[in-house]
Order: C-alpha cells, then sequence, then structure tokens
C-alpha cells in the first residue's frame, strides 16, 4: 500500500538546493529590464542626429581641431603654402600648358600689331598666366574691332579671329574727320577728306548718332549723288543735304527720305535742280520753297517789271 506522503518530483542535490534555498532567503529576483536612464540614452543613440553627429561631426571636430593645432604655427603655415605655391607652379608650367605662338586672323596690319602689343606676357608663356578674359576685353575695347574671340589650340597656339567695323560715311568735327560704321560706331580717323573719297560725309553735332538715317537719306538720293557734297545735321534734329553750286535742299524732321524722292520727282518732271537757286526747303510738306540766287532773283524782278510795263502800255 502507497504511502499518503508527497514525493519529490525531482530530486535535487544537496548543493542546488541550498544555492534555491539562498536565493530565496535573500529576496526577489532581480528585474531584466533596463534602469531609466540606460532606456534614455538607448533611445537617444536611435535618434538621426546623435547618430550621424557621432559618426561625422566627431570625427571632423577631432580633424579640424588637429588642423588648428598644428597651422597655427607661423612657420609650419609658411612652409605648407610655399610647398602648395611650388606644387602649383609645376603643374602650371607643365608643356602641355605652354603657349608659345599667337596667330591673329581677319585684322588689318595696324589692328594686328595692336593685338600683338596687348598681350600681357611674353611668348612662350604658361596659359594660366594669360588672363584670357581681361585680353578679350582689351581687344575689344579698339574702335577698329567689331567682335573678337580667342582660342588655345593644342600645341600651345593662341588663335585671335578678329572681326573688324567697315568704314561706310566719314563724320567731319571741329576736330578733324572719323570714319564711322553702319552704326555710327567710330573706326578710326583721317588727316585728309580725299583718303577716302569713296565714303560720303557728313557733318554736324550729333549726325554721328543718326547714322542709320543718313545712309538711307542717301541711297535714295543716289541719281543726285554726283552733285551731293554730303549732309549736315541741323539741330540734331534734322538734315540738310548740300549740293555742288552752293545749293542746300532742306529736309523736315521726318520722313526726310519720302522728301528726297519728292525733290527727285520734281526735278524729272520740272528741271529743278538745274534751276538758280539756293534753298529748296522741303520741311513743309503741302508747300515746298525755293530761294532764288541773287542774279537769278535780279532777273526776275527784272522780268517781272517788264512783263506789268508791257501790260499797261497795252491799256
Amino acid at each position: 500500500m502507497r504511502s499518503l506522503k508527497a514525493e519529490p518530483r525531482y530530486l535535487l542535490q544537496a548543493g542546488q538546493r541550498r544555492v534555491m534555498i539562498r536565493s530565496r532567503a535573500n529576496g526577489a529576483r532581480r528585474d531584466p529590464a533596463p534602469s531609466r536612464l540606460a532606456f534614455r540614452l538607448q533611445r537617444l543613440w536611435l535618434t538621426p542626429f546623435v547618430r550621424a553627429f557621432t559618426r561625422i561631426g566627431v570625427p571632423v571636430f577631432v580633424v579640424t581641431l588637429g588642423l588648428g593645432l598644428w597651422l597655427g604655427d607661423e612657420g609650419r603655415r609658411a612652409d605648407a603654402m610655399a610647398k602648395l605655391e611650388d606644387i602649383k607652379l609645376s603643374i602650371q608650367n607643365r608643356p602641355e600648358f605652354r603657349v608659345s605662338t599667337l596667330t591673329v586672323e581677319g585684322a588689318s596690319p595696324e589692328v594686328e600689331q595692336a593685338v600683338r602689343a596687348m598681350l600681357p606676357v611674353q611668348l612662350p608663356a604658361s596659359r594660366f598666366a594669360i588672363d584670357l578674359v581681361a585680353y578679350h576685353d582689351t581687344i575689344a575695347r579698339l574702335d577698329a574691332v567689331k567682335d573678337v574671340s580667342l582660342i588655345v589650340r593644342t600645341g600651345g597656339a593662341l588663335d585671335v579671329k578678329v572681326t573688324e567695323r567697315e568704314p561706310v560715311i566719314l563724320w567731319r568735327t571741329p576736330s578733324g574727320i572719323e570714319m564711322l560704321d553702319e552704326m555710327g560706331h567710330r573706326t578710326a580717323s583721317l588727316t585728309r577728306r580725299d583718303a577716302r573719297p569713296d565714303l560720303p560725309l557728313i557733318a554736324g553735332e550729333g549726325a554721328d548718332e543718326a547714322v542709320p538715317e543718313a545712309l538711307l537719306i542717301l541711297a535714295a538720293a543716289q541719281p543726285i549723288l554726283p552733285r551731293a557734297r554730303g549732309l549736315v545735321r541741323m539741330g540734331e534734329r534734322r538734315w540738310d543735304l548740300v549740293l555742288d553750286r552752293d545749293q542746300r535742299i532742306l529736309l523736315p524732321e521726318e520722313n526726310p527720305v519720302q522728301a528726297v524722292e519728292r525733290v527727285l520727282a520734281l526735278d524729272a518732271a520740272e528741271d529743278l535742280l538745274n534751276r538758280d537757286f539756293t534753298r529748296l526747303d522741303m520741311r513743309n510738306a503741302d508747300r515746298p520753297t525755293i530761294r532764288l540766287s541773287a542774279p537769278a532773283l535780279a532777273q526776275y524782278q527784272a522780268i517781272s517789271a517788264g512783263a506789268l510795263n508791257s501790260v499797261k502800255v497795252s491799256q
């Protein structure tokens, strides 16, 4: 018959029983959860800013601090700058960066000589020693230059392509004669008018600012250009077309080309320009006015007086 006393399910060794009994005697078991401070530190470490600062910011700070301390000495700093300058010069003076020749295309001999004289360094020289932007701007400031381009080619050649302004008209000023392009920009100076007899002449203050209009008037007056001496700007507002025999056609401020065309039509119909006059005023389109010369006026008055006397006699 079995005993009613409970038997232990597992048999424990004597040492184990003593450990368990001792642990129970010491108190409750240790809580495995982290402490509040450890929990906050773990949460802080998981933030992106702290992780980035720890991985990137701290090393950068340490390196910067070390460089700052090392470069704080003036002697070491001077040595470092000298070494960097030597490395820079050794690279810039390599043969593949050397410019040996200068070629100027599209320029007259005078402009080519000026372009060569404006080069800031003596060739051969490193391309890094030539300020191409400043050199370009210096050439572009020449009156005769309309456009310029600079190209450094392989082999050490610097090509300068120049487009010069084409003079189309002469402008007489108190200081001399200037050659102007189609926009009124100065290209060069002349000492004598007969140096460029193929170009028309304009005069007057502000005439250079109205060159496009002057060219249109001269184009319209093509049939009478052999007699034309030039155009004179009057009051910086309008033009006078000066002819030989001291004759002058006063053009209006507005639509001067149409006024020239009307003069040509009157000349074709009535041989107007071969008459003895000094001024032909076309400023009033509704009533052109002609001023006769002194001999022509005297002759006209004599003819008028004779005609009047004949009329009285007949009466």
